[in-house]
């Protein structure tokens, strides 16, 4: 019985086809989202795996774990789908010795790690190293990856990555000006799931850009428009991803560690800001000797119950016996609803305390935290992988899912007296925890029945 001949077809457009062609050291693929970057860079990648055997790449993000959810399903499903059913690539797990990663038949090899994990992946040597989401990564970590291009099999040595837009002072913004990078904008005219040939929209690109035309400010201007804009009256100015979003920190093998790896002895303060059509958040935070704070874990969903987002909350909480897994919060700071206090009150538990609401100064204080002390540090950090669970419609309609992703566009309205209300759930969560601990006394408002316990 003959055998089904399997046809992969991939046609660059544009910026992906330069891609295809440049054999630049430094090669970035920017531009707003859904242009098919992530696509176009892995189908290089698979390209030159086939056509060069032996060679060695890498598929690399800032967390081994957000690259299990976005760049390997589209290589599995879209890039190498017909090799893999025919066996021409099979997916190794790995092994003590080994990192997880693609085999071919002809010996190339893609290994696919994290910078949060990064001993194992950069104790080899590659020809291409792929970085998905690339202003994700400090500038060390972008050079300590291209001392690994020196494997030697392919006539050049190459680190492709692609991103959306982020601020215009970005490190990898500043290293394509200054020419050690080569970066293409790429345009949604492009991605053929987008737009047709002769240059027409699809039905499935009409309800993309409809939902990218609906955001406002700085996500607008770079997820629509793919400019590397800041937000025109940004309120914490002094917020640094490479400096504030932190992996989750080490501690000494005598430290008594929690399920979420802090220590035991760092005192824990929750915040919630409730909401259903809007995100209900769920933060918590804990408090180091020193007095700098964590968000180490945070609850984002929209469309749930109060009820259901306890059931979740118990779940990360407490062990199938009923013991904490970490130590209890010392209060659970919450806005004002009597009803939704009472409701979280009923299925949890615990009491909640109402939380100081004074905008100004509460932004006042978390803009202190901001800054950098003489220490070298900020007093502020959030854990990179906080979140539980990503809400899909959230995602989907490119809006925040989670507290570090409203940063960027939390803004003052045009008279700074008060904050734009818009995307600032966790901003507010992150507010009452702030003035918790630096405010003083704060309003002792209670549900009748209830009590902070």
């Amino acid at each position: 019985m003959p055998t089904r001949a399997l046809t992969h077809q991939y046609k660059p457009r544009g910026t992906a086809k330069e891609l295809f062609l440049s054999r630049h050291p430094e090669l970035l693929l920017a531009g707003p989202a859904g242009t098919g970057k992530s696509r176009a860079c892995l189908e290089k990648l698979h390209l030159m795996c086939l056509l060069n055997p032996g060679m060695r790449a890498l598929i690399v993000r800032k967390t081994l774990t957000s690259l299990g959810s976005t760049a390997l399903v589209t290589f599995r499903e879209h890039v190498a789908a017909e090799s893999l059913i025919c066996g021409d690539v099979r997916w190794y797990g790995g092994s003590p010795q080994e990192s997880a990663q693609y085999r071919y038949s002809n010996g190339s090899v893609v290994v696919v790690g994290g910078m949060d994990k990064a001993i194992r992946i950069m104790s080899s040597e590659y020809d291409l190293i792929y970085v998905q989401e690339a202003t994700e990564l400090t500038e060390d970590d972008w050079e300590a990856l291209t001392t690994r291009l020196r494997n030697g099999r392919v006539s050049f040595q190459q680190i492709l990555a692609d991103c959306n837009p982020s601020t215009p002072t970005h490190w990898l913004r500043q290293r394509a000006d200054r020419g050690a990078t080569l970066m293409l904008q790429s345009k949604h005219e492009e991605n053929p799931v987008l737009f047709n040939q002769d240059g027409t929209i699809t039905a499935v690109g009409e309800a993309y850009l409809g939902k990218l035309d609906a955001l406002t400010g700085v996500r607008y201007l770079r997820l629509r428009k793919g400019q590397w804009a800041a937000a025109e009256g940004l309120i914490y100015e002094d917020y640094q991803p490479a400096v504030h979003l932190i992996d989750t920190p080490t501690f000494s093998d005598s430290t008594r560690l929690c399920a979420r790896g802090l220590p035991w002895t760092w005192d824990r303060w929750w915040a919630i800001d409730f909401g259903f059509t809007n995100p209900m958040v769920i933060q918590r935070w804990a408090e180091d000797d020193d007095g700098r704070l964590y968000l180490y874990a945070e609850q984002y969903m929209t469309r749930r119950l109060v009820e259901e987002h306890v059931a979740d909350l118990k779940a990360q909480v407490y062990d199938q016996h009923g013991n904490w897994l970490e130590p209890p919060p010392r209060t659970i700071l919450a806005d004002h609803d009597a009803e939704d206090r009472a409701t979280f009150y009923r299925h949890f538990g615990r009491g909640t305390t109402a939380a100081n609401k004074k905008v100004k100064a509460g932004i006042d204080a978390v803009q202190s935290r901001f800054k950098i002390r003489s220490d070298g540090k900020p007093r502020i950090y959030f854990i990179r992988d906080a979140l539980y669970r990503q809400d899909p419609e959230l995602a989907d309609a490119k809006k925040p899912t989670s507290t570090i992703e409203e940063l960027p566009g939390y803004v003052w309205l045009p008279t700074k007296e008060a904050p734009l209300k818009e995307a600032d759930h966790g901003m507010d969560g992150m507010r009452y925890v702030v003035a918790q601990r630096d405010m003083g006394a704060r309003p002792n408002i209670r549900v009748l029945g209830m009590g902070g316990r």
